[in-house]
């Protein structure tokens, strides 16, 4: 069902709104250890991905901030010369207990998931003696540290006295420790939030070695990525982009909202996202030609690319995208015309397609068909999905706002 009034909605509010929230959960959270901490922000995430699992930016979101919670808690163990043991201090500490893949990383996949063994401390012995030196692993100081790390009261030949302020000093330099992580894993959230309002203006940089003049673009939705992108490119190319529109459905929001809108949905507000889109293109001296949908395969042999953008790249390759993606992207293939696909850092997601159907959202059928033919309704079985999964053959280019990357070594 379509959402109401007030949801947030696209994979960039989202991702945002997600960093949002967890950045003020962990502000908010009394840090003790990092375990905690990791395992707040795991249940928060999870709520978060119940509330819309299709949404699959908010679980990859999640996993970023996981992953800066770890690096900062193993920063701060290698500044205070805390081995890490096996690999000599060289590798990343194995969390497996609170890993991403017992977290965050199985909840929009109901495929097989990987479980490591969880490493043990190793007993070794000194040259000549037959006393046990037990080696304790990175992952067991931050799993159990009251557990191996040696007491005051287990140190014979020390006043107890002495032993008490010890005692002190250590909780208050643990206080203290606990704090700095706090504003270190805070200033890497923001870092997180920052990227994704530079993203489309990260990509848009690529547009001018991506577009030559002359050439015939095609799209087929209003979305703020694809319009930067293009007027980027407009700065120094002449080209012409044919507009394929679509039946005025609930999806095309998705694709022109911006990154703080909060709305509901309504054909003005689609007339007014697809009209924004090409008035834009217009101002930057873009040729514009809107055709209606069924005649993109009569024109493709006209197009020299295809530009998309997408709701969410998966592990394997494929992406979801507004619906429409797949017959334009089949079109393509058979003219032999190269497909472009715009994906910012937070829509790629180590999720793998084991179920597509799955992966798609649904919208009302009333869209389609009005009520108000009572005869037909009753009579037929409509369908009006939102988005497509397009399959990773039907691309042959992803722009990040970090890297560009050729589909056939797009797999995560």
């Amino acid at each position: 069902m379509p959402p109401a009034a007030g949801t947030i909605r696209d994979s960039k509010p989202c991702a945002i709104a997600t960093a949002q929230l967890l950045r003020r959960v962990v502000g908010a959270f009394r840090v003790s250890h990092v375990a905690q901490l990791i395992e707040r922000v795991q249940q928060v995430g999870r709520l978060l991905v119940a509330a819309q699992p299709r949404e699959l930016a908010i679980g990859n979101i999640v996993r970023r901030i996981l992953g800066v919670i770890r690096d900062e808690a193993e920063e701060n163990r290698n500044d205070q010369g805390v081995p890490c043991s096996d690999a000599g201090g060289r590798g990343r500490p194995d969390t497996s207990d609170l890993d991403r893949s017992e977290g965050i990383g199985n909840l929009s996949t109901d495929g097989p998931t990987e479980h490591r063994p969880q490493p043990t401390s190793q007993p070794s012995y000194v040259a000549g003696t037959n006393t046990p030196i037990t080696t304790t692993s990175l992952f067991s100081l931050l799993s159990h540290p009251s557990s191996r790390l040696a007491s005051p009261s287990e140190t014979p030949g020390i006043d107890p006295r002495l032993r008490q302020t010890s005692g002190s000093i250590h909780a208050k330099s643990t206080l203290q420790d606990a704090q700095d992580l706090r504003a270190e894993v805070i200033e890497g959230i923001q870092e997180i939030v920052d990227e994704l309002n530079q993203a489309d203006d990260q990509m848009a940089g690529y547009a001018q070695d991506y577009i030559h003049s002359n050439e015939t673009i095609l799209t087929h939705t209003p979305s703020t990525t694809l319009q930067k992108f293009l007027v980027k490119a407009a700065a120094k190319r002449k080209f012409t982009v044919i507009y394929a529109e679509t039946s005025s459905d609930y999806h095309h929001p998705h694709q022109a909202s911006s990154a703080s809108m909060i709305r509901s949905t309504s054909e003005s507000d689609v007339e007014a996202g697809s009209d924004q889109f090409k008035k834009a293109l217009t101002a930057a001296s873009v040729t514009v030609v809107v055709v209606p949908f069924s005649a993109i395969f009569a024109l493709m042999s006209r197009v020299d690319k295809v530009l998309l953008g997408t709701h969410a790249v998966l592990a394997d390759g494929g992406l979801v995208a507004a619906a429409g993606a797949k017959a334009i992207t089949k079109a393509a293939k058979v003219h032999r015309t190269p497909v472009v696909v715009l994906s910012a850092i937070y829509n790629l997601s180590p999720v793998y397609p084991f179920d597509t159907h799955a992966l798609i959202e649904y919208g009302g059928p009333s869209q389609i068909n009005a009520y108000g033919d009572g005869a037909v309704i009753g009579k037929m079985y409509l369908e009006n999905p939102l988005f497509d999964f397009v399959q990773p053959d039907l691309v042959d280019l992803y722009i990040t706002n970090l890297f560009v990357l050729p589909a056939s070594s797009s797999k995560l």
